[in-house]
């Protein structure tokens, strides 16, 4: 039975497949949202490059986990996930879409940017369009800096085909004639190796621009045939295979989930393949035999009409020093001069908006907390730190200075587990505590809790925020950080960390949601409480914001409160499962989507509650993953002043976005929002700026 609705589970009408849409089909259009802002002639040039390589960046990540995650799903024979779709089906049906986005981000790069680019004086030259001075010089680097550390490799019995790593780039050259040995040739694969720069800037003495490059792959496939002496090449084509990236490791088989990550990560370019992208004009039969040996069917290739590394030329982004081909350079808000961050918070409760405000106050927080004597103990959850983080430096010093230190290391967090194998390591060896979280719940909070003596009492300072600690993201995401002292919340978090490093059984927390125990039950809680307002007749309303949602008990709790009448706005960057507009079931639903300057990243929950409005900010979406199987937590803002504020800046501002928001119909399309007539535009991140950072 429903619990909300004492409905049979096969009859309930809210579970229809048809309110649903698929995840995995979902998060793939957001890509089509980022690459609608490198088709924008708004946009400045260099941005729009920027955002067709996160598009291609993005999708590449797509087939290594999403893509990845659904063909194991077809192996396994899962069952259809509440869209009804079965795994082969979603399969086709990313093949379909993917190729449409692959098609339109190379008539981006193509049509577009690229001559847009050359216009402007920043050339990606193309190897038809080499003069014969840049030839030279090109056939010299080829020889000097790029043949000494290449390895081509002949295929015949003694050389079976070679182990191609995950995404790397290489080319399959057609032979003919036979080589010193009097070996015939057929096929041979030249692997590019890392070491080598994927972009060449040409020297502007050689070209005669300032800003002239040259794709790697542009290189190889020209110069190819000095490899093969007294051979003839028939052809040379690039290709490049994506892998399975999803580590799967079984935390209750394993006695030390540290050694058996080190272990998986080994091998984890050489996972299963999932994607093959190929030159454009590559033979069939050469890419049957590719296919045969990556063991892919015919709807995992994509064929490609330019470089099959397009991501890579973000380079240019970093080598082109033209402010006025970017975005225009913003001061971040600093907290006034604060020669004690314990006096500032024993004030009042802190809230940071990022990237608006400076992270520096969370810097210099844990920096004081490491020199103070007066602090005994700090603990902190880590999941993306980040290349050399001030952070870990100063938990370093901290322990050196005899403080109490201990650190939640989440080792599973995506692409960053051998950057947190090492910050674990490095940590230990200072004296801190690591602990690596629990077994088959990855640690998503961001929390820091410093423990301090004032006098004959401890007090408890604590962080809580949306993003990681991460200097870097927060120049880039959106998010939300609480400075407190407040006792309660301070208790909260000390029983989370207690739970974490010992064997705790579930808590009693006082202001704090926690998955997977109380947020999901929470948030259900919260959503039950606005229908039943709206059935006694009372204003009911909920606005939330967040990255994606798919959870299915909560999409049905927020169709049973549209059916009740409750206004339900919400702001979802990336996928969203939940169909919105169907009548009778979601038609006082909104879905919209923000994309524009920096990543959207705060979570943010808003319940009218009758008047007395709950706020929680959050470092979990609405996921299945987020709400049940991580260690997540939702704070509230008890600030009057500073809950009015995250409501203005991240809600009520964002509803008013004309001018960067898609929305999301009942038929599964986004539809750029544009301004009403009369309306003034409206961009919620350019409006921040101006205010927060004029």
């Amino acid at each position: 039975m429903n619990a909300m609705t004492d409905t049979p589970l096969d009859t309930d009408p809210l579970r229809d497949s048809a309110l649903y849409f698929n995840r995995e089909l979902s998060q793939l259009d957001f890509n089509f949202r980022v690459l609608a802002q490198a088709q924008d002639a708004q946009v400045p040039l260099l941005e729009r490059l920027k955002y067709l390589c996160i598009s291609c960046t993005n999708l590449d990540e797509f087939f290594e986990i999403r893509a990845g995650t659904m063909r194991h799903a077809q192996d396994l024979g899962l069952a259809p996930g509440p869209d009804g779709l079965a795994p082969a089906t979603v399969l086709s049906r990313i093949h379909d879409r993917a190729a449409e986005l692959v098609k339109s981000q190379y008539e981006c790069w193509n049509d577009v940017l690229r001559p847009a680019l050359s216009d402007a004086g920043v050339r990606v030259l193309g190897r038809n369009s080499w003069n014969a001075r840049q030839t030279r010089w090109l056939r010299a680097y080829f020889r000097d800096e790029i043949m000494p550390v290449l390895s081509p490799l002949g295929l015949d019995p003694a050389h079976p085909f070679p182990k191609i790593l995950n995404k790397s780039l290489n080319i399959v050259v057609v032979l003919k004639g036979k080589d010193a040995f009097g070996r015939a040739g057929n096929l041979a694969i030249v692997r590019a190796p890392r070491s080598l720069p994927r972009i060449i800037q040409l020297p502007e003495n050689v070209s005669g621009g300032k800003h002239d490059f040259v794709f790697l792959s542009s290189v190889l496939s020209t110069f190819v045939d000095e490899l093969f002496p007294g051979m003839e090449v028939k052809g040379a084509y690039q290709f490049r295979v994506t892998r399975n990236s999803e580590l799967l490791v079984d935390e209750e088989e394993v006695d030390n989930i540290a050694l058996a990550l080190r272990d998986e990560l080994i091998g984890r370019g050489y996972l299963r393949a999932v994607r093959l992208e190929i030159a454009e004009q590559c033979p069939k039969p050469i890419v049957r035999t590719l296919l045969e040996n990556f063991d892919l069917p015919e709807n995992a290739v994509y064929r490609i009409n330019g470089p099959v590394n397009l991501n890579r030329v973000i380079q240019v982004y970093d080598l082109v020093q033209r402010p006025e081909l970017k975005f225009p350079a913003y001061q971040q808000r600093v907290l006034p001069g604060v020669d004690s961050m314990f006096d500032t918070v024993a004030d009042g409760d802190v809230l940071l908006h990022h990237p608006f405000d400076a992270f520096s106050p969370v810097l210099e927080l844990i920096r004081q907390a490491a020199e103070d004597p007066h602090v005994l103990a700090i603990k902190q959850t880590l999941y993306r730190a980040g290349k050399d983080s001030p952070i870990v430096e100063q938990l370093v010093q901290a322990a050196r200075n005899g403080k109490d230190v201990t650190v939640v290391v989440e080792l599973r967090a995506r692409f960053d587990e051998e950057a947190n194998l090492g910050l674990a390591d490095r940590l230990q060896e200072a004296g801190v505590q690591v602990v690596y979280g629990v077994v088959g719940y990855k640690t998503h909070a961001k929390m820091l809790l410093i423990v301090r003596r004032e006098g004959r009492k401890l007090r408890r300072y604590v962080h809580l925020g949306t993003g990681n600690y991460h200097s870097g993201t927060a120049r880039a995401y959106t998010d939300f950080g609480l400075i407190t002292a407040d006792p309660d919340i301070g208790n909260d978090v000390h029983l989370i960390f207690q739970q974490l490093s010992g064997l705790a059984p579930s808590l009693k927390l006082k202001c704090l949601l926690q998955s997977p125990f109380t947020l999901h039950a929470g948030v259900l809680k919260r959503i039950d409480r606005e229908t039943k307002h709206a059935r006694a007749g009372k204003p009911a309303r909920i606005v939330a914001k967040m990255n994606a949602l798919n959870e299915p008990q909560v999409i049905r709790a927020l169709y049973q409160a549209s059916q009740a009448g409750v206004q339900i706005e919400l702001i979802v960057r990336g996928a969203c499962t939940l169909r919105p507009g169907v009548e009778g079931i979601s038609d006082n639903i909104r879905v919209r989507s923000i994309v524009g300057r920096f990543l959207e990243h705060h979570r943010v929950y808003w319940f009218a509650n009758d008047g007395t409005p709950d706020l929680f900010c959050s470092s979990a979406d609405w996921l299945e993953r987020n709400l049940l199987r991580r260690v997540e937590t939702g704070f509230p803002i008890l600030d009057h002043d500073l809950r009015a504020r995250v409501y203005d800046e991240a809600l009520s501002n964002y509803l008013a976005d004309n001018l960067s928001a898609w929305e999301l119909q009942a038929s599964g399309q986004y539809l750029r929002v544009v301004p009403e007539e009369g309306a003034m535009p409206h961009s919620a991140q350019a409006t921040l700026l101006a205010k927060l950072c004029g």
